[in-house]
């Protein structure tokens, strides 16, 4: 069933309900995003200054999808074709072979 989110503390309920259906701990949630335990806590109490990409992240490890319907003056036909291509690290004096 699809939740209306207007509030960063409703998005944070349901990561948890998520996380929770899913057996999973905040740890090894954390580990599988990429992110701090810190953040799994922040998030799920509706802190609002979450890093997106983060959350993005975590809400893809948990199978949750983010779905926004723009008015509809506002085109959304050729959104991913102006995308620019992810960067690739340089090399550095690490990283060089």
């Amino acid at each position: 069933m699809a939740a209306e989110v207007h509030d960063t503390r409703i998005l944070g309920r349901l990561v948890r309900r998520a996380r929770r259906a899913r057996g999973l701990t905040q740890i090894e949630l954390a580990g599988m995003a990429g992110v701090g335990e810190r953040f799994i806590v922040d998030l799920e109490r509706g802190k609002s200054t979450c890093e997106i990409g983060k959350v993005l992240e975590v809400m893809s490890m948990l199978k949750l999808r983010m779905i926004i319907e723009p008015p509809a003056e506002i085109p959304t036909a050729d959104l991913e074709t102006d995308l620019p291509r992810p960067r690739r690290p340089r090399p550095t004096a690490k990283t060089a072979p």
